[in-house]
């Protein structure tokens, strides 16, 4: 795998203190003798043990001042590392830019019941699949039966608790309104309010369920070790039952007030990973413990402090390690893929107002998340670093860090 390499003259934030790389060292061996880790698994771990190292290869500088050298080794560029998520998300972000619309937006988070946990990591990209698709029929279905409109959505699958336990749920961005079903105007929504949370949760549940169902009758999921008796239609129907005993809720945040903002959010959440560095506080090599910080939002989302013992907390880590190729970021209606240049030039004639008309709207949305960290040097804080030369990774595949030895 060739590793992205940085743009001379910009730097990533340097990151200060502890790494979940540090972490990974002083835990993942022991763990490996105990663990049989599928081939991705070990492709994500060693991809973030290898970051930032001159097993990557790097960029060699030389500072205008002291003359002094200056080493800035690559990042793996993978999508689970925390210490790569910012250079990811600000090349993603810029290319947002163009589809966002000087419109209000809503915030909505469709979440799984957690009796599906366990069947989950046993069928990741089912589910996964599973839950896009029921989110977005029931957005654009509303949007159509109650609205009369093509909404947009840009929805983002997260897997985590704050404590890295398995809790499964999808942001949702979706458009304050959307181009009338004969496409000859734009319907505005309240800009309060969007939809019935309550209707909006059932139908979202009916759906999700009706899914589930086919996927079974078609013999598309799996059921392994503990999970093998639900291979039994009676002990799979009593689990859907569990799991729809309560009803599901669709949590609703306040609206976006315009384009500004739906940048800035997404340049916090659309690449975020399970835990990030600047999270975790201590290690205890010794003790085999690593603590970190977490809000409880069961106690008004207070910080607090968890110590876990390292092989549990690579456990909890490796739940949200996604399938391979698996697209955690996905647009629909308005903003599909799809013809969306087009249906985005016909949407900014509707409403009036063409967004390269004005450009300072989106200079001023985008230049706080995009803005570059340069290059300073580490000797004498000089500005100017001038690129010597860029040092390749060797010719040979790099040897992992560490492998499964089981």
């Amino acid at each position: 795998m060739r590793p992205p390499c940085p743009r001379a003259g910009v730097l990533a934030p340097a990151t200060a203190g502890l790494t979940l790389a540090e972490v990974l060292r002083a835990g993942l061996a022991a763990y490996a003798r105990a663990h049989r880790l599928p081939a991705h698994h070990w492709k994500v771990l060693n991809a973030i043990l290898a970051c930032r190292t001159p097993a990557l290869g790097g960029h060699e500088y030389q500072c205008a001042h002291c003359q002094r050298g200056h080493f800035v080794p690559h990042s793996c560029g993978n999508r689970h590392c925390p210490t790569c998520q910012w250079m990811n998300s600000q090349a993603w972000l810029q290319a947002q830019a163009e589809i966002v619309l000087p419109i209000a937006y809503f915030h909505l988070v469709f979440t799984l019941p957690h009796e599906f946990n366990p069947l989950i990591q046993q069928n990741q990209q089912a589910f996964y699949d599973l839950l896009f698709a029921s989110v977005a029929e029931t957005v654009l279905t509303f949007g159509r039966n109650n609205l009369g409109a093509h909404l947009g959505i840009t929805a983002v699958l997260h897997t985590w608790s704050q404590t890295l336990l398995d809790h499964y749920h999808l942001h949702c961005i979706v458009t304050g309104g959307g181009v009338s079903l004969q496409g000859q105007h734009w319907v505005k929504s309240d800009p309060e309010y969007l939809f019935n949370l309550t209707a909006l949760s059932r139908v979202f549940q009916a759906k999700f369920c009706a899914g589930l169902q086919q996927l079974y009758a078609q013999g598309r999921l799996q059921f392994h070790g503990q999970l093998a008796a639900l291979a039994q239609e009676p002990k799979f129907q009593a689990l859907v039952r569990a799991a729809t005993r309560q009803n599901w809720v669709v949590y609703s945040k306040r609206p976006f007030a315009g384009p500004q903002q739906v940048l800035a959010y997404l340049s916090r959440y659309t690449h975020r990973v399970g835990i990030t560095n600047a999270r975790v506080l201590a290690l205890d090599p010794a003790a085999q413990t690593v603590t970190f910080d977490y809000k409880d939002y069961a106690d008004r989302a207070r910080h607090k402090k968890m110590q876990l013992p390292l092989e549990e907390f690579i456990r909890r880590l490796r739940l949200h390690f996604l399938p391979p190729r698996f697209v955690k970021i996905r647009h629909y209606g308005l903003l599909a893929n799809r013809g969306r240049q087009e249906r985005l030039e016909g949407v900014r004639v509707l409403l009036g107002e063409a967004m390269q008309n004005n450009p300072e709207l989106l200079v001023r949305s985008n230049s706080k998340a995009t803005a570059p960290a340069l290059l300073v040097c580490p000797h004498c804080g000089w500005r100017t670093l001038f690129l010597v030369r860029v040092t390749r990774p060797p010719r040979r595949r790099p040897r992992p860090v560490l492998s499964d030895t089981s």
